[in-house]
Protein backbone atom coordinates (compact mmCIF):
# COMPACT_ATOMS: atom_id res chain seq x y z
CA UNK A 1 0.00 0.00 0.00
CA UNK A 2 3.03 2.29 -0.08
CA UNK A 3 2.13 3.53 -3.56
CA UNK A 4 -1.05 5.08 -2.14
CA UNK A 5 1.09 7.74 -0.43
CA UNK A 6 2.73 8.86 -3.69
CA UNK A 7 -0.04 11.14 -5.04
CA UNK A 8 -0.52 12.83 -1.68
CA UNK A 9 3.15 13.67 -1.20
CA UNK A 10 3.18 15.10 -4.73
CA UNK A 11 0.12 17.23 -4.00
CA UNK A 12 1.52 18.48 -0.69
CA UNK A 13 4.86 19.43 -2.24
CA UNK A 14 3.13 21.20 -5.12
CA UNK A 15 0.90 23.03 -2.66
CA UNK A 16 3.92 24.35 -0.78
CA UNK A 17 5.70 25.44 -3.95
CA UNK A 18 2.81 27.24 -5.61
CA UNK A 19 3.29 31.03 -5.81
CA UNK A 20 -0.43 31.69 -6.26
CA UNK A 21 -1.71 30.76 -2.80
CA UNK A 22 -0.82 32.39 0.48
CA UNK A 23 -0.26 29.77 3.22
CA UNK A 24 -2.78 31.56 5.44
CA UNK A 25 -5.48 31.80 2.77
CA UNK A 26 -8.63 29.64 2.98
CA UNK A 27 -7.93 27.80 -0.33
CA UNK A 28 -4.50 26.74 0.94
CA UNK A 29 -5.99 25.48 4.21
CA UNK A 30 -8.78 23.61 2.43
CA UNK A 31 -6.33 21.96 0.04
CA UNK A 32 -4.07 21.00 2.93
CA UNK A 33 -7.00 19.31 4.65
CA UNK A 34 -7.98 17.52 1.43
CA UNK A 35 -4.43 16.24 0.93
CA UNK A 36 -3.59 15.49 4.57
CA UNK A 37 -6.70 13.67 5.79
CA UNK A 38 -6.15 10.71 3.42
CA UNK A 39 -2.56 10.52 4.68
CA UNK A 40 -3.72 10.28 8.28
CA UNK A 41 -6.27 7.64 7.30
CA UNK A 42 -3.56 5.61 5.57
CA UNK A 43 -1.32 6.03 8.61
CA UNK A 44 -4.01 4.58 10.85
CA UNK A 45 -4.59 1.71 8.43
CA UNK A 46 -0.98 0.73 7.73
CA UNK A 47 0.56 1.47 11.11
CA UNK A 48 -2.35 -0.28 12.78
CA UNK A 49 -1.52 -3.42 10.82
CA UNK A 50 2.07 -3.22 11.99
CA UNK A 51 1.01 -2.97 15.63
CA UNK A 52 -1.67 -5.65 15.62
CA UNK A 53 0.04 -8.24 13.43
CA UNK A 54 3.32 -8.14 15.28
CA UNK A 55 6.99 -7.66 14.56
CA UNK A 56 7.23 -10.55 12.09
CA UNK A 57 4.62 -8.96 9.84
CA UNK A 58 6.59 -5.72 9.57
CA UNK A 59 9.88 -7.52 8.95
CA UNK A 60 8.26 -9.35 6.03
CA UNK A 61 6.45 -6.48 4.30
CA UNK A 62 8.85 -3.60 5.04
CA UNK A 63 11.10 -2.38 2.25
CA UNK A 64 12.66 0.99 1.35
CA UNK A 65 9.49 2.13 -0.43
CA UNK A 66 7.76 2.03 2.97
CA UNK A 67 9.59 5.29 3.67
CA UNK A 68 7.16 7.06 1.33
CA UNK A 69 4.67 7.14 4.19
CA UNK A 70 7.25 8.91 6.35
CA UNK A 71 8.01 11.50 3.66
CA UNK A 72 4.32 12.22 3.23
CA UNK A 73 3.93 12.93 6.94
CA UNK A 74 6.89 15.32 6.84
CA UNK A 75 5.49 17.09 3.78
CA UNK A 76 2.15 17.54 5.53
CA UNK A 77 3.89 18.78 8.67
CA UNK A 78 5.87 21.40 6.75
CA UNK A 79 2.75 22.65 5.00
CA UNK A 80 0.99 22.93 8.36
CA UNK A 81 3.94 24.86 9.76
CA UNK A 82 3.73 27.32 6.87
CA UNK A 83 0.06 27.87 7.71
CA UNK A 84 0.93 28.57 11.33
CA UNK A 85 -0.75 25.40 12.59
CA UNK A 86 2.14 24.44 14.84
CA UNK A 87 0.33 21.75 16.82
CA UNK A 88 -0.82 19.97 13.66
CA UNK A 89 2.70 20.23 12.26
CA UNK A 90 4.24 18.75 15.40
CA UNK A 91 1.65 15.95 15.39
CA UNK A 92 2.38 14.89 11.81
CA UNK A 93 6.12 15.30 12.33
CA UNK A 94 6.07 13.07 15.41
CA UNK A 95 4.15 10.38 13.51
CA UNK A 96 6.63 10.45 10.66
CA UNK A 97 9.68 10.51 12.91
CA UNK A 98 8.51 7.65 15.13
CA UNK A 99 7.79 5.40 12.20
CA UNK A 100 11.00 6.35 10.43
CA UNK A 101 12.92 5.04 13.42
CA UNK A 102 10.87 1.82 13.40
CA UNK A 103 11.40 1.31 9.67
CA UNK A 104 15.08 2.19 9.83
CA UNK A 105 15.79 -0.34 12.57
CA UNK A 106 13.63 -3.00 10.90
CA UNK A 107 15.31 -2.61 7.52
CA UNK A 108 18.77 -2.30 9.06
CA UNK A 109 18.48 -5.50 11.08
CA UNK A 110 16.89 -7.61 8.39
CA UNK A 111 19.09 -10.49 7.36
CA UNK A 112 20.79 -10.27 3.99
CA UNK A 113 18.87 -12.17 1.35
CA UNK A 114 15.65 -12.17 3.37
CA UNK A 115 12.90 -10.70 1.21
CA UNK A 116 15.54 -8.88 -0.81
CA UNK A 117 14.43 -5.99 -2.95
CA UNK A 118 14.50 -6.79 -6.69
CA UNK A 119 17.54 -5.40 -8.46
CA UNK A 120 15.38 -3.17 -10.65
CA UNK A 121 13.97 -1.41 -7.56
CA UNK A 122 17.25 -0.85 -5.74
CA UNK A 123 17.24 2.91 -6.48
CA UNK A 124 14.57 3.01 -3.75
CA UNK A 125 17.42 2.68 -1.24
CA UNK A 126 17.96 6.40 -1.77
CA UNK A 127 14.77 6.98 0.22
CA UNK A 128 16.82 6.11 3.31
CA UNK A 129 18.50 9.51 3.35
CA UNK A 130 15.49 11.37 1.94
CA UNK A 131 13.59 10.97 5.21
CA UNK A 132 16.14 12.61 7.56
CA UNK A 133 16.84 15.31 4.97
CA UNK A 134 13.17 16.21 4.77
CA UNK A 135 12.82 15.93 8.53
CA UNK A 136 15.62 18.47 8.98
CA UNK A 137 14.06 21.34 7.06
CA UNK A 138 10.56 20.35 8.18
CA UNK A 139 11.61 20.79 11.79
CA UNK A 140 13.29 24.06 10.80
CA UNK A 141 9.91 25.28 9.54
CA UNK A 142 8.27 24.24 12.80
CA UNK A 143 10.90 25.62 15.19
CA UNK A 144 11.70 28.70 13.12
CA UNK A 145 15.43 28.02 12.79
CA UNK A 146 17.82 25.35 11.56
CA UNK A 147 18.79 24.32 15.08
CA UNK A 148 20.88 21.48 16.49
CA UNK A 149 18.16 18.89 15.87
CA UNK A 150 17.98 19.89 12.21
CA UNK A 151 21.74 19.68 11.87
CA UNK A 152 21.80 16.21 13.42
CA UNK A 153 19.20 14.99 10.94
CA UNK A 154 21.09 16.60 8.07
CA UNK A 155 24.35 14.96 9.13
CA UNK A 156 22.55 11.62 9.31
CA UNK A 157 21.28 12.05 5.76
CA UNK A 158 24.81 12.88 4.57
CA UNK A 159 26.15 9.76 6.26
CA UNK A 160 23.48 7.54 4.68
CA UNK A 161 24.07 9.18 1.29
CA UNK A 162 27.81 8.55 1.54
CA UNK A 163 27.16 4.95 2.59
CA UNK A 164 25.06 4.30 -0.51
CA UNK A 165 27.30 6.17 -2.95
CA UNK A 166 30.31 4.20 -1.72
CA UNK A 167 28.60 0.99 -2.87
CA UNK A 168 28.06 1.45 -6.62
CA UNK A 169 27.87 -2.31 -7.16
CA UNK A 170 24.57 -2.29 -5.27
CA UNK A 171 22.98 -0.40 -8.17
CA UNK A 172 24.94 -2.02 -11.00
CA UNK A 173 22.20 -4.43 -12.07
CA UNK A 174 19.45 -1.82 -11.80
CA UNK A 175 21.35 0.56 -14.10
CA UNK A 176 21.71 -1.84 -17.01
CA UNK A 177 18.39 -0.85 -18.54
CA UNK A 178 16.31 2.28 -18.08
CA UNK A 179 13.15 1.92 -16.02
CA UNK A 180 10.85 4.14 -14.00
CA UNK A 181 12.61 3.20 -10.77
CA UNK A 182 15.49 5.46 -11.84
CA UNK A 183 13.31 8.45 -10.95
CA UNK A 184 13.71 7.42 -7.31
CA UNK A 185 17.15 9.02 -7.48
CA UNK A 186 15.76 12.50 -8.15
CA UNK A 187 13.46 13.09 -5.17
CA UNK A 188 15.95 12.20 -2.39
CA UNK A 189 18.73 14.21 -4.04
CA UNK A 190 16.44 17.22 -4.45
CA UNK A 191 15.32 17.00 -0.84
CA UNK A 192 18.89 16.77 0.41
CA UNK A 193 19.88 19.74 -1.76
CA UNK A 194 17.07 21.77 -0.16
CA UNK A 195 18.26 20.72 3.29
CA UNK A 196 21.81 21.71 2.35
CA UNK A 197 20.52 25.13 1.32
CA UNK A 198 18.89 25.61 4.72
CA UNK A 199 22.09 24.39 6.37
CA UNK A 200 24.27 26.81 4.39
CA UNK A 201 22.04 29.73 5.33
CA UNK A 202 22.43 28.86 9.01
CA UNK A 203 26.09 27.79 9.04
CA UNK A 204 27.76 30.43 6.94
CA UNK A 205 31.14 29.37 5.65
CA UNK A 206 32.99 28.05 2.61
CA UNK A 207 32.46 24.37 3.47
CA UNK A 208 28.69 24.66 3.82
CA UNK A 209 28.47 26.74 0.65
CA UNK A 210 30.52 24.24 -1.35
CA UNK A 211 28.43 21.38 0.02
CA UNK A 212 25.23 23.17 -0.95
CA UNK A 213 26.56 23.94 -4.43
CA UNK A 214 27.71 20.37 -5.04
CA UNK A 215 24.42 18.83 -3.95
CA UNK A 216 22.38 21.32 -5.98
CA UNK A 217 24.48 20.64 -9.08
CA UNK A 218 24.23 16.87 -8.62
CA UNK A 219 20.48 17.08 -8.08
CA UNK A 220 19.99 19.24 -11.18
CA UNK A 221 22.18 17.04 -13.37
CA UNK A 222 20.45 13.85 -12.23
CA UNK A 223 17.01 15.33 -12.87
CA UNK A 224 18.08 16.60 -16.29
CA UNK A 225 19.60 13.24 -17.19
CA UNK A 226 16.42 11.45 -16.15
CA UNK A 227 14.34 13.77 -18.30
CA UNK A 228 16.55 13.06 -21.30
CA UNK A 229 16.47 9.31 -20.70
CA UNK A 230 12.69 9.40 -20.31
CA UNK A 231 12.28 11.23 -23.62
CA UNK A 232 14.62 8.82 -25.39
CA UNK A 233 12.92 5.76 -23.89
CA UNK A 234 9.28 6.69 -24.21
CA UNK A 235 8.50 3.29 -25.71
CA UNK A 236 9.65 1.60 -22.52
CA UNK A 237 7.55 3.92 -20.37
CA UNK A 238 4.42 3.54 -22.52
CA UNK A 239 4.76 0.21 -24.34
CA UNK A 240 2.40 -0.58 -27.18
CA UNK A 241 1.40 -3.86 -25.56
CA UNK A 242 0.32 -2.16 -22.34
CA UNK A 243 -3.03 -3.77 -21.39
CA UNK A 244 -4.44 -0.51 -20.03
CA UNK A 245 -3.66 1.41 -23.19
CA UNK A 246 -5.02 -1.41 -25.32
CA UNK A 247 -8.32 -1.49 -23.45
CA UNK A 248 -8.59 2.29 -23.60
CA UNK A 249 -7.96 2.46 -27.34
CA UNK A 250 -10.39 -0.38 -28.04
CA UNK A 251 -13.13 1.32 -26.03
CA UNK A 252 -12.54 4.57 -27.93
CA UNK A 253 -12.71 2.73 -31.25
CA UNK A 254 -16.00 1.11 -30.28
CA UNK A 255 -17.45 4.53 -29.49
Amino acid sequence: MNYLFAPWISCLLLLQSTPFLDPHSPPFIVLWLVFSLPVIALDVKIYGQWFTKGRKFLSVVANPTSLLSVLTNFAGARAAAKMGWKESAVCMFSLGMAHYLVLFVTLYQRLQGSNALPAMLRPAFFLFFAAPSMASFTWASISGSFDISCKMLFYLSLFLFASLVSRPTLFKRSMRKFNLAWWTFSLPLSIMALAATEYAQEVKGPISNVLMLCLCVVSSLVTLALLVYSVLNTVQLLPFHDPFLSSTSSSMDSC
